[in-house]
C-alpha cells in the first residue's frame, strides 16, 4: 500500500486548493504500465472518498491532457519568444547560496538537466532569476505555480486543439511521479490552484504581474511567508 495526496480546486474564499491523502495500492516497477496501474489504484481509491472528475497530470497519465500537463512536455514563451520547457526553465533559474542561475540550462534536454550537478544536489535554495526578474525562495512553490500557471494559460490562449480548454471540467489533480517526501513542488496542486483561479475569476488578474500573483494567493495559509522553512524546492514532479 501508498499514500498520495490528490489535489483538489478550491471553492472556499481566500484557499486555492485542498489536499487529501489518499491509501491505495502501490503497483511496483517503472514500466509505465505498472505506473498506470497505480494511477488506476489511487483515483479508484480516492472516488470511494467522494472525490470525483480526477486528472492525472504526468507523462503517465492515459489522457493527452493529462500527459500534455506535465513538466516534460508543457512548455512556456518567454517575452522574447523563446519556448521552454517547464522543467528546464525552473531548473534553469535557480539561484543557489554557492552560484545561479544556469541560464544555459534553457537549451538543454530535461535528461541532461537532471544530471547537471549544479542543480542536481542538495544545495541550498536562495531564490529564482527569470527573464530579469528575481523571486524570493518564499512563498513556498510561489514561483514555480506563478511559472506553470502561466504556462497553462498559454496554451489555453493558444490552444488550435481546443485541448487545454478541458482542463476546468476537472476538479482534483494527480501526480504519480511527486512524493512529498522528496519534493515540495508538484504540478497537481499548480493545476489545482489554476482551477480555483479559473472558478473564482481571478485568472487574469492573478497573472498581471508577480505581484498580483503573490497579492491573491497571500489570503491562503499555504502561501505565508515561513522563514523557518525547508529551502529546497526539489524537482517539479
Amino acid at each position: 500500500m501508498a499514500n498520495r495526496p490528490v489535489f483538489l480546486a478550491s471553492d472556499r474564499e481566500g484557499i486555492f486548493f485542498e489536499e487529501k491523502n489518499v491509501e491505495f495500492e502501490w503497483f511496483a516497477g517503472m514500466a509505465t504500465s505498472q505506473k498506470q496501474k497505480s494511477i488506476n489504484s489511487l483515483h479508484n481509491a480516492a472516488q470511494l472518498e467522494d472525490i470525483s472528475n480526477i486528472l492525472e497530470g504526468s507523462t503517465k497519465s492515459e489522457e493527452v491532457l493529462g500527459n500534455q500537463l506535465s513538466a516534460f512536455n508543457l512548455t512556456y514563451t518567454t517575452s522574447k519568444g523563446k519556448v521552454l520547457l517547464l522543467e528546464v526553465a525552473f531548473q534553469g533559474s535557480k539561484v543557489f547560496e554557492n552560484g545561479g542561475p544556469y541560464h544555459d540550462l534553457y537549451d538543454k534536454d530535461p535528461s541532461e538537466v537532471k544530471k547537471d550537478e549544479r542543480v542536481s544536489k542538495d544545495f541550498v535554495i536562495t531564490g529564482f532569476d527569470f527573464q530579469g526578474e528575481l523571486w524570493d525562495n518564499e512563498p513556498k512553490t510561489a514561483f514555480y505555480d506563478w511559472l506553470y500557471i502561466n504556462a497553462v494559460n498559454q496554451k489555453l490562449n493558444n490552444d488550435t486543439e481546443f485541448l487545454f480548454e478541458n482542463i476546468s471540467g476537472y476538479s482534483a489533480f494527480t501526480d504519480i511521479e511527486f512524493n512529498p517526501k522528496k519534493s515540495l513542488n508538484c504540478q497537481a496542486r499548480s493545476c489545482a490552484v489554476f482551477v480555483s483561479l479559473v472558478r473564482k475569476n481571478l485568472l487574469s488578474i492573478a497573472l498581471e504581474s508577480r505581484e498580483s500573483f503573490l497579492d491573491i494567493l497571500s489570503d491562503d495559509p499555504f502561501y505565508k511567508v515561513d522563514s523557518a522553512s525547508d529551502t529546497e524546492q526539489g524537482e517539479l514532479f
